[in-house]
C-alpha cells in the first residue's frame, strides 16, 4: 500500500477515534463535545467511503456499480436523516427535524456546490487557454484566448440526469401542497430512482475511468489489494458512520439548546456541511484536474438522489418509528420544501442548454447566501417567488432544450463520443482559437468553454 495512502487513512482513523472511544465507554461529556467528537467521525468515515467508493469503478462496471456508488456516497447524510425520521414516529418534538438536513444538503450541493465546480473549472480553463495561447503561432488567438472560457459545458450523457432532475423538481412541489410526505408519494419516488438507475445503467459506457488524489493510488495498487483495500474501507467507513449517526443527531439538538443557537438551524446545515464536504472536495479536485464536466455531473446525479430516493425513504422510516402513513409536515418545512424546490428548477432550467455560465453560477450563490438573512415567513415565500420567476426566464430563454431533456429519461441512449466525453475537457473555445498543432485535448481547451 503506498505510504501517502496509509498515511491519509491514519489520519481519518484517528480523527475517528474519539467518537468509537465516547461511544463503547458510554462516557457522558457536554454535548458540544459530543458534536464535536461524533461529527468529526462522520467527515472522516465519509472520506474513507467517497476514496472506496470511486475506486470501485476500477472493478465494478454498469447499473451494479452505479446503484452500489449511488447508495453508499449517501450514506453519511441518509443515516442522519433517517434518524430522525425514524424517532419522530414516536416521538414528535423530532417530527420538524425530519426534513431540515435534506432540505438543507439539497439547497447546499446547487447553491454552494454547483457554482464552486463551475468557477473553478473556468479558471483553470482560461489558465489552460492562456498557456495555450501563449505558445500558438496564429497572431490573433492570443486576443481571444482567457476571454473564451465564460461557460463550462456539460457531455451530453448529462440530459438525461438534468431529464429527471426536471421530473423530480416538478413533482417536489406537491409536497407542500399536500403538506406531508405520504407513504405513497415516497414509494413512488424510490421507483423514479430505480428507474434513474436502472437509465443510468444503460447509458454507462466503456471509458476509462479517471481517477485523482487517494482512489488514484488505490487504483494503483495490485488487483487483489486493491479489492482488499476498498473492501476494507467500505466496511470500516459504514461502521463509524453508523456508530456515529444516532449520537451525532443527539448533540445537534442538545447542542443548539445548551449554546441558545435554532436547533433546526445545526440541523439543516451542519450535519449537511460534514456530510457533503467530502464530495465538494471531490468534485473541486476533478474541476482543478481538467474534469469539470464530470464534477459537475456527479453533483447532479447527486441532486436526483436525494429528490429520490432520500426523499422518498423519510416516511417510511417515520412509519417504521411506529408513525402514520405519511410524514407530517409543519409550517416552517413547506416553507424550506418551497424554497429547495423553487432553487431546484432555477438550476435545471440555468443548465438546460448543457452550458453553465459562470454568471448565473454565482447568482445561484447569492441567492443560497441571501436565504440567511431572508429568515421570516413572507421573505422566504418572496425568496421562492424570485427564484421561480428567474426560472421561467431561463426556461424561456432555452426553450428549446425543454422537449430533448423531458424525453431524455425514455429515449434509448446512444454511446457518448469521444468528443462528447465529460472526463476529455474543460472549456470549449472557438474552433478558429484551438491550437493548431493538434494539441492535447485537455491542452487544446477542451474543457468546453462557450466564447
Amino acid at each position: 500500500m503506498p505510504t501517502a495512502l496509509i498515511r491519509r487513512i491514519v489520519i481519518c482513523l484517528i480523527v475517528a477515534a474519539p467518537a468509537v472511544v465516547l461511544r463503547i465507554s458510554g462516557t457522558e461529556v457536554a454535548p458540544v463535545v459530543d458534536l464535536f467528537a461524533f461529527g468529526g467521525a462522520i467527515v472522516a468515515a465519509a472520506f474513507l467511503l467517497a476514496w472506496a467508493a470511486e475506486a470501485a469503478q476500477k472493478d465494478i462496471s454498469g447499473a451494479l456499480a452505479i446503484a452500489l456508488l449511488a447508495l453508499i456516497a449517501v450514506l453519511p447524510e441518509y443515516a442522519v436523516d433517517l434518524f430522525y425520521a425514524f424517532r419522530s414516529g414516536s416521538d414528535p418534538d423530532y417530527l420538524h427535524f425530519a426534513a431540515a438536513n435534506m432540505t438543507g444538503s439539497n439547497r447546499l450541493l446547487l447553491g454552494f456546490g454547483w457554482p464552486l465546480v463551475v468557477i473553478i473549472a473556468l479558471l483553470v480553463a482560461r489558465r489552460t487557454l492562456r498557456r495555450v495561447n501563449a505558445s500558438s503561432t496564429r497572431p490573433h488567438s492570443a486576443a481571444a484566448g482567457p476571454a473564451a472560457a465564460t461557460a463550462l459545458r456539460l457531455g451530453a450523457g448529462a440530459r438525461m440526469d438534468i431529464g429527471f432532475l426536471v421530473i423530480l423538481g416538478v413533482l417536489a412541489f406537491a409536497i407542500p401542497l399536500l403538506g406531508s410526505i405520504p407513504v405513497w408519494f415516497g414509494i413512488g419516488l424510490i421507483l423514479i430512482f430505480a428507474a434513474y438507475l436502472w437509465r443510468a445503467g444503460q447509458s454507462a459506457g466503456d471509458e476509462e475511468e479517471e481517477f485523482v488524489g487517494a482512489a488514484a493510488l488505490i487504483v494503483s495498487m495490485s488487483t487483489k489489494a486493491r479489492r482488499i483495500t476498498v473492501i476494507a474501507l467500505f466496511v470500516v467507513s459504514a461502521g463509524i458512520i453508523l456508530f456515529s449517526a444516532e449520537p451525532f443527531a443527539e448533540a445537534l439538538v442538545a447542542s443548539g439548546q445548551s449554546l441558545g443557537i435554532d436547533s433546526y438551524f445545526l440541523v439543516q446545515w451542519l450535519a449537511p456541511l460534514a456530510s457533503e464536504a467530502p464530495e465538494f472536495i471531490i468534485a473541486a479536485m476533478f474541476a482543478l484536474r481538467g474534469m469539470g464536466a464530470a464534477a459537475i455531473g456527479t453533483l447532479i446525479a447527486s441532486k436526483v438522489n436525494q429528490w429520490s430516493l432520500l426523499v422518498g425513504s423519510l416516511p417510511l422510516a417515520h412509519l417504521a418509528g411506529g408513525g402514520g402513513a405519511g410524514l407530517p409536515l409543519d409550517g416552517r418545512q413547506i416553507e424550506e420544501f418551497t424554497l429547495t424546490a423553487t432553487q431546484t428548477i432555477l438550476g435545471v432550467a440555468i443548465i438546460l442548454a448543457l452550458r453553465f455560465h459562470w454568471i448565473p453560477a454565482l447568482g445561484l450563490a447569492g441567492l443560497f447566501g441571501l436565504q440567511f438573512f431572508v429568515t421570516d415567513t413572507s421573505g422566504r415565500y418572496v425568496l421562492s417567488a424570485i427564484q421561480a420567476i428567474l426560472a421561467i426566464v431561463f426556461l424561456i430563454l432555452h426553450r428549446s432544450d425543454i422537449l430533448p431533456t423531458l424525453t431524455a429519461p425514455f429515449r434509448r441512449p446512444r454511446p457518448e463520443t469521444a468528443e462528447e466525453s465529460p472526463n476529455e475537457a474543460l472549456a470549449e473555445a472557438a474552433d478558429s482559437d484551438r491550437d493548431p498543432r493538434g494539441g492535447s485535448a485537455r491542452e487544446a481547451g477542451a474543457a468546453r468553454a462557450d466564447a
